[in-house]
């Protein structure tokens, strides 16, 4: 999507060959017009499926998946960190390995929130191994749910993520993807 790889470039901070920083449009301070203009681009390269829900994990993919959700006039499920106070038992669960903050989480969804046979589409705003995107297929199929494809805004490509979700046959659909970048470019795959 071409508006978005423009507020890379422009927006974009580089840090070292392997962290590209887009607080200021995408997960910090939101870009609603920019975050509504990719929203209608993932409902329209989407628009041959059906969508019960759209399924994210806190909290950067929120807002994104939030402005995608109002074109396909559907609920967002968010994936909470597990350990909240306030969490029911009855959830389904994940093991995920977070690149940004490089932890360790268990995410969790209501049993409630997703049932069997509905069809999902994942969302994320980065995409680096794919281990969130993991986290979220494995918690689709415990609840016997159908991922109709995955949506993220930025992938890098370099990490390898997103060709091994492809060659797994996900539906992937990146909206930027990242082959390299340094201090000084970024080179988006065509």
């Amino acid at each position: 999507m071409e508006e978005l790889k423009r507020s890379i470039t422009q927006y974009g901070q580089v840090i070292g060959t392997q962290v590209l920083k887009v607080d200021g449009f995408l997960n910090h301070r939101l870009d609603v017009r920019l975050l509504a203009q990719m929203g209608k681009d993932v409902y329209e390269h989407f628009s041959d499926c059906d969508v019960d829900e759209i399924v994210t994990i806190e909290a950067s993919g929120i807002g994104y998946a939030v402005l995608t959700a109002q074109f396909f006039n559907c609920p967002v499920v968010f994936a909470k960190k597990k350990g909240a106070r306030n969490q029911a038992e009855g959830v389904y669960t994940a093991h995920v390995h977070s690149f940004t903050h490089g932890n360790d989480n268990v995410v969790a969804v209501d049993k409630r929130y997703i049932r069997s046979g509905d069809k999902v589409l994942i969302m994320d705003d980065f995409l680096a191994y794919g281990e969130a995107v993991r986290g979220l297929l494995s918690i689709c199929e415990q609840a016997g749910a159908e991922v109709v494809g995955v949506a993220c805004a930025i992938e890098k490509g370099f990490q390898g993520g997103g060709d091994a979700l492809r060659a797994q046959g996900v539906n992937l659909y990146s909206q930027a993807i990242v082959d390299r970048m340094d201090e000084h470019e970024i080179v988006f795959r065509d």
